[in-house]
């Protein structure tokens, strides 16, 4: 994997976060309020994915884009489960015991659950400063929630939610990890385009069950459509592909600034504000994501073959 490479990889991870960042406004618009609901949670998760589903087969159809094979099967499974049905099932669950900024705590922890995923399924390496960088940017979004947390309510304690908010993390690293397997082979758009199809008999008659009886905003009916033709679908177009350009491991950190770039959204779309401690949480981060890309971009070198009898000087008489 070469220089350029990892910083095209870096680029479009950072398109693709910027997409996923904006989807918690969006879907904040979409369902509405406590005090004014409009579309339910479970039809905004069901729905956005079959809404991808549809736009998947018009473009395999388009693009007259191969099957997968036998071998790519499996990974595209795993990744319909985690990114299409168990992530969003999950936080849907979770959200109903927890608030979302204690969700958001936990939630931080994706990118460093990507990374080591990735250095276990697809053996990926990288130096100690990089795990020593990834620890330290997952510390500091953490704190940042925590902080958040306690100016919106009291803190924090282990309780369901918590398990299932883990669950979805691990589920979502595994989505994104098995994805980017086999982007080299089968192409992006291709990767995700698959996983929406794989869901479909689930979210399709699922959008169809939860479809609201009651009368919608158009504001609402909007955001869905970004939720589902972004956040679910050409979002990843650029995720995978800098996955597999860059290296799952290395791009996956710049999923820190998720949250940053989550707040930003929400001054123009929500109306909220911002203040000098997130502007100073979010330079600390954005500065651990590129130190931690210049120990990436020298990998651990892989130990010297060991030298066989025949290799071996002989001894002389």
């Amino acid at each position: 994997m070469n220089s350029k490479n990892e910083t095209r990889g870096l680029w479009l991870g950072l398109l693709g976060v910027a997409i996923f960042a904006i989807t918690l406004p969006m879907t904040r618009l979409a369902t509405g309020t406590a005090d004014a609901p409009q579309l339910s949670p479970w039809f905004v998760t069901l729905g956005r994915a079959a809404l991808a589903g549809g736009l998947s087969i018009v473009f395999l159809l388009a693009t007259r884009s191969r099957w997968p094979t036998a071998a790519e099967w499996r990974p595209l499974s795993i990744a319909t489960l985690g990114n299409a049905l168990g992530f969003p099932l999950l936080i849907g669950y979770a959200l109903l015991t927890i608030s979302a900024s204690h969700a958001a705590v936990i939630i931080a922890l994706l990118p460093l659950a990507t990374a080591v995923v990735a250095a276990i399924v697809m053996h990926q390496r990288a130096r100690l400063g990089f795990w020593l960088s990834a620890c330290i940017g997952a510390a500091l979004v953490v704190g940042f929630s925590l902080y958040r947390a306690t100016q919106h309510g009291p803190g924090l304690a282990l309780e369901w939610g918590d398990v299932l908010m883990l669950g979805a993390v691990v589920s979502a690293a595994l989505g994104y990890v098995y994805g980017a397997k086999v982007t080299p082979t089968l192409g992006a758009e291709q990767v995700i385009c698959w996983v929406c199809v794989l869901a479909l008999p689930v979210t399709l008659p699922g959008a169809w069950l939860t479809w609201p009886e009651q009368a919608i905003r158009a504001s609402s009916w909007w955001a869905l459509g970004y939720v589902g033709v972004f956040s679910m679908w050409a979002g990843f177009f650029a995720w995978y592909r800098g996955l597999a350009l860059g290296g799952t491991l290395k791009v996956s950190q710049v999923q820190l600034l998720q949250p940053f770039l989550s707040i930003l959204a929400a001054i123009p779309l929500l109306g909220e504000s911002l203040d000098l401690m997130t502007v100073g949480f979010a330079l600390a981060v954005v500065a651990t994501v590129f130190i931690g890309k210049r120990f990436a971009s020298s990998p651990v070198p892989p130990p010297a073959p060991r030298a066989s009898p025949t290799d071996l000087p002989r001894a002389t008489p």
